[in-house]
């Protein structure tokens, strides 16, 4: 009986969603017809990409004189039109998407969110392109040093881009489906209280989009900060804007033990305030810093999730806190 049940709720969900998915008619509309006029826009110079834009839109006289300067402007290139695309093609894969749907229904209550995508390969992020990554480095492509250390690496999308310019890549990552993907892409895991305890130091370590999502963020910063080689260490720091801090405990989401309040509620307002404030306060100082989308594969009801995103390479200050 509980079989027979169980097999009736699983084709009730499914006939739900396929119904939702016909009836959705939005801007991320799955027809083959839309579809290929969004691969068309991405490709041409209409509104669709002027609207896309619009991610990478920055006020710089906003940001103040110390920051204004400091600013490099992003656009949309080649290699996040393929993301997009990529991302809707996936999206219209009906059956693939109401599999993982049921996957993350059934299991959500158990296993976080990132689990969950590990598990189903799914979710893939995208914050910077090999160009755009080269921007803001102020480096060329045959630029080379020895190690790179990526928190919170996910499944190593974002580590691929940055990590062939280095000789060593090191990355940490708390999901077990996850770390076994960084594992298969051979990159050296080490564990979340270890990077800082190695022995050696970075020449670039990454914290990308994690600060918002650390029960002690300050600390993380002061650890990261001794952690890399000095003179020429750079940290990479990706933040969502508003800055929403939360953290994931055993599926709950509860506010981190160390606050950081962000004052101000424009994009610039609130990367000055990062800046001039929270940085300073535990010896960093900006050296540059971009406005990016921070993008993730969608699902069956949109083709892609998008947050603002504000990238910083930041330098330890010389005389800085220890």
């Amino acid at each position: 009986m509980r079989t027979l049940l169980f097999g009736a709720w699983v084709v009730f969900y499914t006939s739900v969603l396929l119904v939702a998915r016909r009836m959705w008619t939005g801007k991320y509309s799955r027809s083959p017809l839309a579809r290929t006029l969004f691969m068309n826009a991405l490709n041409s110079t209409d509104l669709n990409v002027q609207e896309l834009q619009e991610w990478y839109r920055c006020c710089p006289e906003l940001l103040g004189e110390k920051i204004q300067p400091l600013f490099v402007q992003s656009q949309l290139d080649e290699e996040t039109q393929a993301f997009l695309e990529r991302s809707v093609e996936k999206s219209g894969w009906v059956f693939t998407q109401l599999y993982h749907s049921l996957f993350s229904t059934v299991f959500s209550p158990i296993i976080s969110r990132t689990s969950i995508n590990g598990f189903l390969g799914r979710g893939s992020m995208f914050v910077f392109s090999q160009d755009q990554f080269r921007q803001l480095l102020q480096i060329h492509s045959d630029w080379k040093r020895e190690k790179l250390l990526d928190l919170g690496a996910g499944d190593g999308g974002v580590t691929e881009v940055m990590g062939s310019y280095f000789k060593e890549v090191y990355a940490t990552e708390v999901s077990l489906p996850m770390r076994w993907q960084l594992q298969r892409k051979n990159y050296r895991l080490l564990e979340i209280d270890e990077w800082q305890k190695t022995g050696f130091q970075y020449d670039i370590i990454s914290c990308l989009n994690l600060l918002d999502r650390c029960d002690e963020p300050l600390q993380l910063l002061r650890d990261i900060r001794k952690a890399l080689v000095p003179g020429t260490g750079r940290l990479i720091l990706a933040v969502v804007l508003p800055f929403h801090p939360y953290v994931e405990i055993r599926g709950r989401w509860v506010r981190p033990a160390e606050r950081i309040s962000v004052k101000g509620t424009t994009w610039e307002e609130q990367v000055k305030n990062l800046s001039d404030d929270i940085f300073h306060t535990v010896g960093f100082e900006v050296e540059a810093v971009t406005r990016l989308p921070y993008l993730c594969e969608g699902d069956m009801h949109q083709d892609y999730y998008v947050l603002d995103d504000a990238v910083f390479v930041l330098k330890p200050q010389e005389h800085g806190p220890n």
